[in-house]
């Protein structure tokens, strides 16, 4: 027999190929008696819940499924869903096991479709879009929070250069060298397409690269310090410890050593099997105060960095005459 566009129209609109089309779109299906709070769901529901499939289930069954922080916002919603006028849509995070997974739950409201009390809906597992909104709330996060650093450091890099210049054509060469330095120090910072195992840089060939735009060029030259073993640093690790440096040397600029002409700043490292220890300390600035708030964007950053790329620690020494940080980090990351 010969196949058509005719021949084929019955096949087009058989219901069971049409459920094929729900299936690719990773949708599955829910009825639920509002009465009896009894749920049915098709076999991918039961999937996805990591339910046993053809187990009787209730609403409060896949409530005790729902993260709790969502578990109350959840039952509300779905309690509220008889009122609502038109189409409703609730995002939802749920565990199984240690998995966490985020759902979109979908159908309609003010009793629209019921048939005697059994509400219709899908289900939806919106999982890869709700980790890369969040990624990209991040990086806007991580975007804002370094261009409020460079204007600070830009503002704080003209009281340095003021210090130790004494004419308007010595300022303005000065703070030129400085801001150029700041900008080779921050393309480190940028991601790197194409990384690869090879090191990249010295750890002090990047230190003093990344510091020397702090350094006073007049009278109080050579106020920054850097004593490091011979070692090398990946290209990966180049920018997580660009990032880690500006942070520190920012503080520093604004509240610490660097903030007053008599300020010193020594960065210091030894390096064992086991660990490679970066100590950052300050001496000559205002006087410490501990921070009474919790840590704010740019210290969750890099307690971020330290602990997820480096797998280290980071601790802070808040010393009446000098801050004192301690980085602790895995050796073989900070290679790669």
């Amino acid at each position: 027999m010969t196949t058509t566009p005719e021949t084929l129209k019955p096949l087009l609109w058989e219901p069971k190929n049409l459920v094929r089309a729900i299936e690719a779109a990773g949708v599955t299906l829910w009825s639920w008696n509002v009465s009896t709070d009894a749920f049915a769901m098709d076999d991918h529901s039961y999937e996805l819940w990591g339910v046993p499939k053809g187990k009787d289930v209730t609403f409060e069954d896949l409530s005790a499924h729902i993260h709790p922080a969502d578990r109350d916002r959840v039952r509300a919603a779905f309690t509220a869903t008889r009122s609502i006028i038109g189409a409703y849509e609730i995002d939802f995070r749920i565990m199984i096991g240690d998995e966490l997974k985020w759902i979109s739950a979908r159908g309609q409201g003010d009793d629209v479709g019921m048939i005697k009390g059994i509400m219709f809906g899908i289900f939806i597992d919106v999982t890869g879009r709700k980790q890369a909104e969040e990624g990209r709330e991040l990086l806007a996060g991580e975007m804002s929070h370094r261009v409020k650093n460079l204007l600070a450091i830009a503002s704080g890099l003209t009281a340095i250069t003021s210090r130790s210049t004494t004419t308007v054509e010595d300022m303005a060469r000065e703070l030129t060298l400085r801001l150029t330095a700041l900008g080779r120090a921050h393309d480190l910072v940028r991601p790197v397409p194409g990384q690869t195992e090879a090191p990249s840089a010295l750890l002090g060939d990047l230190l003093t690269v990344l510091l020397a735009p702090y350094d006073d060029l007049g009278a109080f030259s050579g106020r920054i310090r850097v004593s490091v073993p011979r070692m090398s640093v990946g290209e990966g690790a180049t920018t997580v410890v660009a990032l880690i440096v500006h942070e520190l040397a920012t503080n520093s600029l604004k509240y610490g050593a660097l903030s007053v002409d008599t300020g010193t700043l020594d960065v210091s490292c030894s390096a064992q099997n086991e660990a490679v220890t970066i100590v950052w300390t300050e001496n000559g600035g205002p006087k410490v105060v501990h921070p009474q708030s919790k840590s704010g964007y740019g210290s969750k950053l890099v307690e971020r960095s330290v602990t997820g790329h480096l797998r280290g620690s980071i601790d802070y020494n808040w010393a009446q005459d000098g801050l004192v940080v301690t980085l602790v980090v895995d050796p073989e990351r900070l290679a790669s």
